[in-house]
Parts: C-alpha cells; sequence; structure tokens
C-alpha cells in the first residue's frame, strides 16, 4: 500500500481497534505476575500503541505532505538516473531512461471533479517523477496536458507551460484537492479565457520535512537550482513546450507564492510570468527552515530579498502579478512591495507588475479558491 493511501490509515485503525479489543477480553487471563502473561501484556500493549502512533503520524504526513511515497521517506532526494531525451512525448508512456517516468505515487485517483473523458476532448493528467541531471533530485509531480495537445493538427506546435508550487508544509495534491488549479484552468481554456497550456504542479521542498523556501543552501538542498535548472530541463525532454522565458510561468499560494515570485525575479530568462498569491518577499527563518537558510551570510539573503533586488538591481524582463486581501496580516509589506515594483517598472517597460486585492479573507484556501480563476487569466493572458 502507497505511504498516503487511505487503505493503509484504515488498516492501521483496524489494527489499532482489534489490539483495544482483544486487551480488554483477555487482559484478566494475563493478570499472573509469570513471564508469558507479563509477555502478553506487553505485546498487546505495544501493538495497540503503536498503531494508534502510526495512525497519527500518517495523518499528520498526508495532511501536510512532508512525504510523498515510501521512497521519499526511505530515501529522500531520490537516486541519480541514466538519462536520455523523449522529444516526441504524445502524453503516453515515456522511454524507460526518460527525465520523467510514470508513477502511481502521490494518490492523484483521490482528487474531485478531475476532467473525465477521451484525452482529445478533454485533456490528461500524468502522475509522474520528474528526475534532475544537475542536482540529481528525483520528485513526484502533476501535469496537465490540454485537449489540443493529442489534436493531430497540433502536433508540430509547443505549448506554453505553467509551474504550480504548492504551499508549506503541503503536498502537490492539495493543488487538486483543496485548491483546483487544473479543474479551474481546463473550464477556462474551454470557454476561451485562457490558451491551452501545460500545468505542472509541484511541492516547494526537495528536503522534507525542511522547507528551503525554494533557494540553494549553502552546503544544502538546491532547490533554486532544481526549479530553474532540473524541471524545465526534464519537462523540455519529454513535453512539447515552449523554450522561451515568454512560454514559462510560475504560479504559487503562500510559501508557493513566495517561491513563484523569488525564481521568477532571480531568473526572468527561464519564467518570463509569476503569480504569487499571499507569498513573502523575504525568506522566512522559522522551525520549519531550522533558522537561517544562508547561513549568516547576509550578500545571499539580500540577492534573495524582492524589495532589496529593487532598489539594487535593474527591474527584471518579467510579468509579475500579486495577489492578497485586504485583511492579510502582512497586507501593509504587499502594497509597499507593489508601490516600489511599480515604481521600478515606470523606468524599466520590460518590468510590469498588477496587483489583485481582496476586501476580506485571509491565509487560507477560501481567499485562494476566490482569487484562482482571476490569477490564471492573467497568467493565460501573459504567457506566450
Amino acid at each position: 500500500m502507497e505511504l498516503t493511501s487511505d487503505a493503509l490509515v484504515n488498516s492501521l485503525l483496524a489494527l489499532g481497534a482489534a489490539a483495544l479489543i482483544t486487551t480488554l477480553w483477555i487482559w484478566p487471563r494475563l493478570a499472573r505476575q509469570r513471564p508469558l502473561p507479563v509477555l502478553g501484556r506487553i505485546g498487546l500493549l505495544t501493538v495497540t500503541q503503536a498503531s494508534v502512533l502510526a495512525v497519527l503520524a500518517l495523518s499528520v504526513n498526508n495532511s501536510f505532505g512532508f512525504y510523498t511515497s515510501w521512497d521519499d521517506l526511505l530515501n529522500p532526494g531520490g537516486a541519480k538516473l541514466v538519462l536520455t531525451s523523449n522529444e516526441n512525448h504524445k502524453g503516453g508512456t515515456p522511454v524507460s531512461d526518460a527525465l520523467i517516468q510514470p508513477t502511481t505515487e502521490g494518490g492523484l485517483e483521490t482528487a474531485p471533479n478531475l476532467p473525465k473523458g477521451a484525452p482529445e476532448e478533454v485533456g490528461k493528467i500524468e502522475s509522474v517523477r520528474v528526475s534532475g541531471k544537475e542536482t540529481g533530485y528525483s520528485d513526484q509531480m502533476f501535469v496537465y496536458l490540454p485537449p489540443e495537445y493529442f489534436d493531430p493538427k497540433f502536433a508540430l506546435v509547443r505549448f506554453p507551460v505553467m509551474l504550480g508550487i504548492a504551499g508549506f508544509p503541503g503536498t502537490t495534491l492539495n493543488m487538486l484537492k483543496e485548491l483546483p488549479v487544473v479543474q479551474t484552468a481546463a473550464d477556462l481554456q474551454k470557454n476561451g479565457k485562457m490558451p491551452p497550456t501545460i500545468i505542472v504542479l509541484a511541492r516547494p521542498t526537495v528536503a522534507p520535512p525542511r522547507d528551503t523556501e525554494c533557494v540553494d543552501v549553502p552546503g544544502g538542498p538546491r532547490t533554486e537550482t532544481w526549479f530553474v535548472k532540473d524541471v524545465p530541463e526534464a519537462l523540455s525532454t519529454t513535453y512539447r513546450i515552449g523554450r522561451s522565458a515568454g512560454s514559462w510561468g510560475v504560479f504559487g499560494y503562500s510559501t508557493g507564492g513566495s517561491c513563484a515570485m523569488r525564481l521568477a525575479m532571480r531568473f526572468p530568462g527561464v519564467y518570463g510570468s509569476s503569480v504569487g498569491l499571499h507569498g513573502d518577499f523575504t525568506v522566512r527563518e522559522d522551525q520549519f527552515t531550522s533558522g537561517n537558510l544562508f547561513n549568516g551570510d547576509k550578500s545571499l539573503a539580500q540577492q534573495s530579498d524582492l524589495g532589496w533586488r529593487l532598489q539594487n538591481l535593474p527591474a527584471p524582463a518579467l510579468n509579475l502579478l500579486v495577489v492578497s486581501t485586504r485583511k492579510e496580516a502582512d497586507y501593509p509589506q504587499t502594497v509597499q512591495f507593489v508601490e516600489q515594483a511599480q515604481q521600478a517598472a515606470a523606468t524599466s517597460p520590460q518590468f510590469k507588475v498588477e496587483s489583485l486585492y481582496l476586501d476580506d479573507g485571509g491565509h487560507n484556501w477560501d481567499s485562494w479558491i476566490r482569487e484562482l480563476p482571476a490569477s490564471l487569466e492573467w497568467m493565460g493572458a501573459h504567457l506566450g
């Protein structure tokens, strides 16, 4: 059974319940102070408590998405593979040594309201494992291919692609179950409000359960390299996607929103458009990041401070949308950044900044769901 499957949780619940009932039923028979009855009591208590603790651990993991598979838990970061390319992928099974491999992990079958039907009519969602040459990392992602991808008339067309990054702690599956990114995008594309776009869904960490804020940690996880080199390269060798930055966008909410804005502002040659929902403009330091991610290097921290970049570096060639609510705790900081960005854009035509604010709402699914359609429609309008 998969690590994140409901079947595993239910099996452990059943085991724990059976152990508890058994304990209550035969405890009087094990009351004697002899070796075998004592061992019997210890065994029953151990099974019961281990089952309860396992259910709690699995529930926490399934809620926050620290580990998405047994391999993820037992072999963090994955292993390097022998790699080749497959330029003519049609949405079927990639070759055995490609950077993109099909996988059943991730729980795709549990997501509601996914497009159903023939791929050429509703598109297709694939659960894949992506591997990187530069970092050697490997992680599971979801890829949505629009109906046009399977239309022979578009056989020579390269499609725009949007990378969606989840919040932390959280699982990639949250962008299908809690925040219906693909479902909303498919409706927008069907109604002509978004061009046919390949959507790739990922989580923000490569070193669970540590939050690396999508930066390269000196001597540690290289999450930034993963997202700006390995992921685009792997996708490009397998799917028919555009190769210019104008064809690439990055979207995210919460920590994923911070990542989306930071990755695009630091690497506009990779991601030409970015949407950040309720993101931060500096790299947070808390118990999830295990303290300072830059080991006290002030210059590295400044490079990832978006406000500092606007004040001290040329404005990037980038389309940026900042999304939040007027009730969000850091709304004043968001307004300050947007005003600063718009001042930079006034003298740098290649840098375009817009903002979207809800009058109410907070740092939660309800707000992100309401912001999602307009955010995706904006992204579609800026993808080449």
